[in-house]
């Protein structure tokens, strides 16, 4: 990871590059002229026109079509770009439901028609319109047994389904007869994108965010400006979000094979799939870039990113005279407006938190010391009475951070990694946590305990939701998730495919990257109804 937050650059607009948000926080910053509203299309616009239903002719056959037992629905994987695979176009492409291959058209010169002359495999769906059709016969199939195919293709959600998710604790069964938890799903490691994969299994179980994006018509209407990539992203993770919370997939596990090259594509491959990445960069990216194209401002409540995320803490900053002065010069300087300590006060998505430095030597029985830290002596940066060198090419100078405001949920990164001038160093301090009822009140300001105060900050109890762990050396290694399963109340860890229930206690015992911990009144800040 980089040494700086600021580093951290979106490919779109710039992150706010102000120093009094180095290491404390990360907020990407929303620029748009005033008066200037966005122009082009909308997603649903843009939806409609790339899907319309084909004109067909149906008769007699389309409702007792002899082919529907030649369906194998044991070897359809929608999850991979719907191209066709012999001429590799986008344009009008179908599945065929006995193989699970996909084609392009169905006229009489189309890879489609010639394969199912070839292999006699008459059975097809548009992946784009949903609907079936018979070749080389060309007529459309019309039978409510298809249903279940049409639905895995494209899951839909009804307002008391999403109610009920975080009450459901019952797991379901595949077609291919694997038991599974709606949300608690694999994610395939096409190569080593395990670093994404962990951020997006984290973010789809944070309850408002995942509500929002299960609903298509709740950012269906944003608009999109003529040739702007971006909505891809948003388009393909709620794609994402709805597979995985799908009570009746064929298979207990989900490839994100379309969202990971929305990523490539949106970041112009500065996330790749084959090459390991950190995953606080890739997360504080790809929070950005969701709530830019969901037309996102500066405003607190300009996007659903915003409304769970974000925080606000004042930053006092003071310069410090050089160290070779004498006395009299440093009291001189300290008296000229430019040392007078100055305050600012910025919004924030995530807190970065610095770790102790691990100790140097073994101890006497020549073993390795384990360092550990509790959570809350390392969250006394954030204390406003704390304060912290740091140093510029020319200057220094000592910062204190205050939180202002706690978010819905608030997302912590512990620095573990640091880069000097010859490697990438990993620090390997436990941070030790319980997993509920952790108050962090005592990090506001006295000021703020009155009950007035407590207006913006009605609760300040926390349970913890999302864990990111790294594995192994910096810069390889592998990454895992713990996430907390709300109806069943049982805690499982995921790293790609392998799907296990964890006890509590273990959770603790992990070198924790990354954490989303939720705060007990988020049901009455985001209600269901």
């Amino acid at each position: 990871m980089n040494d700086d937050i600021k580093q951290i650059q979106g490919i779109k607009r710039p992150y706010d590059s102000n120093p009094t948000t180095n290491n404390a926080g990360y907020q990407p910053v929303a620029k748009k002229k005033k008066g200037v509203p966005v122009v082009g299309t909308t997603l649903r616009e843009l939806i409609h026109t790339s899907v319309k239903a084909e004109q067909t002719t149906i008769d007699n056959r389309s409702r007792n079509c002899p082919y529907l037992d030649t369906i194998n629905r044991s070897v359809l994987d929608f999850d991979f770009e719907k191209l066709c695979s012999v001429t590799l176009s986008n344009n009008n492409v179908y599945a065929c439901l006995v193989c699970g291959k996909y084609f392009q058209g169905r006229g009489q010169k189309s890879c489609a028609y010639t394969h199912s002359v070839e292999a006699e495999h008459h059975v097809y769906i548009n992946l784009h319109s949903l609907q079936f059709f018979c070749l080389p016969d060309n007529y459309e199939i019309i039978d409510s047994s298809l249903d279940d195919i049409k639905y895995v293709l494209n899951p839909t959600y009804s307002k008391e389904q999403i109610e009920n998710l975080d009450k459901n604790e019952k797991m379901v069964r595949a077609y291919d007869g694997t038991l599974y938890l709606p949300g608690i799903v694999g994610l395939n490691n096409i190569k080593a994108n395990d670093y994404c994969n962990v951020i997006l299994q984290a973010l789809i179980n944070v309850g408002p965010l995942r509500d929002y994006f299960l609903q298509e018509d709740n950012y269906a209407d944003i608009r999109v400006a003529p040739g702007d990539i971006m909505v891809n992203l948003v388009k393909r993770f709620g794609e994402l979000v709805r597979k995985l919370w799908n009570p009746r997939n064929f298979k207990a596990h989900v490839s994100p094979h379309e969202m990971l090259q929305a990523v490539v594509k949106c970041s112009k491959k500065r996330f790749q799939i084959t090459k390991q990445g950190d995953p606080v960069e890739f997360f504080a990216w790809f929070l950005n870039s969701l709530h830019l194209t969901l037309n996102g401002t500066k405003n607190a409540n300009s996007s659903i990113i915003y409304k769970a995320f974000q925080g606000k803490m004042k930053v006092y900053t003071r310069k410090i005279p050089p160290i070779d002065m004498s006395e009299d010069e440093k009291r001189k300087l300290l008296a000229t407006e430019e040392y007078h300590e100055t305050d600012e006060e910025i919004p924030y998505l995530f807190l970065s938190v610095d770790l102790p430095p691990p100790p140097l030597f073994r101890d006497e029985f020549k073993e390795s010391i384990i360092p550990q830290v509790p959570l809350f002596q390392i969250l006394t940066k954030f204390d406003g009475q704390t304060a912290q060198e740091h140093k510029t090419y020319k200057d220094n100078f000592l910062k204190r951070y205050e939180i202002r405001k706690l978010p819905p949920y608030l997302i912590l990164c512990f620095r573990r990694f640091t880069k000097n001038t010859f490697y990438l160093e990993k620090n390997p301090t436990i941070v030790n946590f319980p997993i509920k009822n952790v108050d962090l009140r005592e990090l506001l300001p006295e000021y703020r305990i009155e009950p007035s105060a407590l207006l913006e900050n009605p609760s300040t109890t926390y349970d913890l939701i999302s864990n990111i762990v790294h594995d192994g050396e910096p810069g390889k290694g592998t990454y895992r998730v713990h996430i907390l399963h709300k109806g069943s109340g049982t805690w499982y860890e995921l790293q790609d495919l392998h799907v296990v229930d964890v006890l509590p206690q273990m959770i603790t015992l992990s070198e924790s990257y990354l954490q989303i911990w939720e705060r007990r009144d988020v049901d009455h800040l985001f209600p269901k109804s």
